[in-house]
């Protein structure tokens, strides 16, 4: 069943009908509602029942039964009529027009129920029948289609008003079904039309090249021939210098990337052209780091020459941040095996209990003073480095600084000097002390201020050898100082405190002319703490002095040199003092 519908019950389209099969197509639709063809033999179409019963009282309805062929044709024509596509304004006029005055003339014949032929004065007339059974037209409704106001007006291109309930007109809207086409192109997807992009023209059809050859109106750039318009000289050199550029550009990083993942580092031979620069290595640099480092200083030639030495040094991965001075221009494995040298860094190492004295021999040669430089400033300028306002405040002090160089390690530059690093010492001990807290402390352990909780964290640093040891020697220290004690009279006795007042590290030394010594940090001569500390406390000698292990300790020797060995009694401690002086005989051949 097509689009179009059918006939009551299942009679075939008439052969003539284009959509009855593929036969008969002459190139052109056939106009919906209109004469068939003269001559041809044509189906009648009954009314159907259905729309008898739907509307019984329309008058003018009622009258066209008396005339059945008219009826029927009259009905075809409104129920299959297709608006016909591409009307011209014109033609739409007259087809409103038209179907206003149908809508009149059905309004005047509802008020004046008479048949159609009497309303117009005319008498009906027999029809008329051509040689094969089909109605001509002719005949009994001759009179009424001459005087009817659609007698000149073409069906097939006008929408004819149907009756209310008639089946819709298909094709006669927007959203419509297309109209039927040739056999040959039912099932084809359209072709798609290439649209020529419109551009922007001046005033007069003239493009941008001012070709006035063109004609008028046209648009998109196109020559009359439909060819395209040939491209300017100017863009076709741009063109190629961009594509030049392009390549050339993709050449030269595809040669750099092939240089350098498959060519050997560049690098320089050698140890250097003899001019030293400072570099400094920061904390948790690697290698490749160091590598770039080096090779902004002027000291290597790339850093993947450094990075490759390094790699191949087995010590290589064991440089230590700092300070380097180094020559420039140095081979990849010259600059390596310089810096995995700890005595070639340029730093200063302060260590735990280390004096100050030995401090400032260690400046003066890494910033290249004469000797005695530092020395000099610390003591001269000592209340301006930043001591805390209970230190240095004793007279008899052999060095105020003495306590507060903090052991550390610290990197030099070329903006170091004696005065910046003194300083910078000093406030990393009064930062750790004021972190610890020993002004508190220092009460609590019976100590007179915080500058004794330096020094006897001084002296355990001097006497013992691991944490464990400057715990009970701390507790020793406190025990002596003690005025219950009437077995050193309250002498602390640390052979330590004479070598400092000294300026020696002996071990074996007359007891007799150390007890006769009178120095206030000589604790065999003197009762008690020696005047100030006899170095540079470490953060073990530190913690152990605020926490000591109080085990009741009063002597300690150390038999063999490693081992320290704690006792309570003083019996005890001369039976270990008799096994070390023999120990120190069959050492010495005696």
């Amino acid at each position: 069943m097509t689009e179009y519908g059918r006939g009551r019950g299942p009679e075939p389209w008439h052969p003539e009908d284009p959509l009855y099969g593929d036969q008969g197509w002459t190139g052109h639709q056939t106009q919906q509602g209109q004469v068939p063809y003269a001559g041809a033999p044509q189906q009648e179409y009954q009314q159907e029942p259905q729309y008898q019963q739907q509307y019984p009282q329309q008058p003018q309805y009622q009258e066209y039964q008396q005339y059945p062929e008219y009826q029927q044709q009259q009905y075809a024509q409104q129920q299959y009529a297709q608006p016909q596509q591409g009307y011209a304004p014109q033609q739409a006029q007259q087809a409103q027009q038209a179907q206003q005055a149908q809508q009149a003339q059905q309004a005047q014949q509802a008020q004046h129920p008479q048949p159609y032929a009497q309303q117009q004065g005319q008498q009906p007339q027999q029809p008329v029948y051509d040689s094969q059974g089909w109605d001509t037209g002719q005949g009994q409704y001759t009179a009424a289609v001459q005087t009817d106001p659609y007698a000149g007006a073409d069906y097939a291109q006008h929408p004819s008003a149907g009756y209310p309930g008639e089946t819709p007109d298909l094709y006669g809207t927007a959203e419509a079904y297309p109209p039927p086409q040739p056999p040959g192109r039912r099932h084809l997807e359209p072709e798609p039309v290439e649209e020529e992009p419109e551009t922007d023209l001046p005033a007069g059809g003239r493009d941008d090249d001012g070709d006035g050859d063109e004609p008028s109106g046209r648009r998109g750039g196109r020559s009359p021939k439909g060819g395209k318009k040939q491209r300017s000289g100017t863009a076709c050199l741009l063109a190629a210098v961009v594509i030049l550029g392009v390549v050339g550009g993709g050449g030269y990083y595809g040669y750099s990337y092939i240089k350098a993942r498959f060519a050997p580092a560049e690098d320089f031979a050698g140890e250097g052209a003899g001019e030293v620069v400072d570099v400094e290595i920061p904390k948790g640099a690697g290698l490749g780091q160091m590598g770039r480092i080096l090779k902004e200083a002027g000291v290597v030639a790339s850093a993947q020459a450094f990075v490759d030495a390094a790699n191949a040094n087995p010590k290589g991965k064991s440089i230590q941040p700092g300070v380097y001075p180094m020559n420039k221009k140095m081979s990849g494995a010259a600059a390596v095996a310089l810096m995995i040298d700890p005595t070639k860094l340029n730093v200063i190492t302060v260590t735990e209990g280390m004096r100050n004295a030995k401090v400032y021999e260690a400046i003066d040669k890494k910033l290249g003073k004469p000797e005695g430089t530092t020395r000099e400033i610390a003591l001269r300028d000592a209340k301006n480095l930043g001591l805390p306002a209970w230190a240095g405040n004793n007279p008899k002090l052999m060095d105020p600084l003495e306590g507060f160089l903090f052991p550390t390690r610290y990197d030099l530059s070329k903006d170091s000097t004696p005065e910046s690093l003194l300083r910078q010492m000093v406030k990393n001990a009064t930062d750790k002390y004021l972190e610890l807290g020993i002004e508190a402390k220092s009460k609590e352990l019976g100590l007179e201020n915080p500058l004794q909780v330096v020094t006897v964290a001084s002296l355990v640093n001097a006497e013992g050898k691991n944490h464990d040891d400057f715990r009970k020697m701390s507790e020793v220290v406190y025990n002596r100082m003690k005025k219950t004690n009437d077995v050193t009279n309250q002498k602390i006795e640390f052979d330590s405190t004479y070598n400092y007042a000294k300026n020696q590290s002996e071990i074996n030394f007359n007891l007799k002319e150390a007890q006769a010594f009178n120095n206030p940090y000589n604790t065999h001569f003197i009762k008690g703490l020696p005047v100030g500390p006899i170095g540079n406390p470490g953060m073990d000698a530190l913690t152990a002095t605020l926490n000591p292990d109080n085990g009741g300790w009063m002597f300690f020797v150390s038999v063999d040199g490693n081992t320290t060995t704690f006792t309570k009694t003083y019996d005890e401690h001369l039976k270990l003092v008799a096994e070390f002086q023999e120990r120190q005989r069959q050492k010495n051949g005696g």
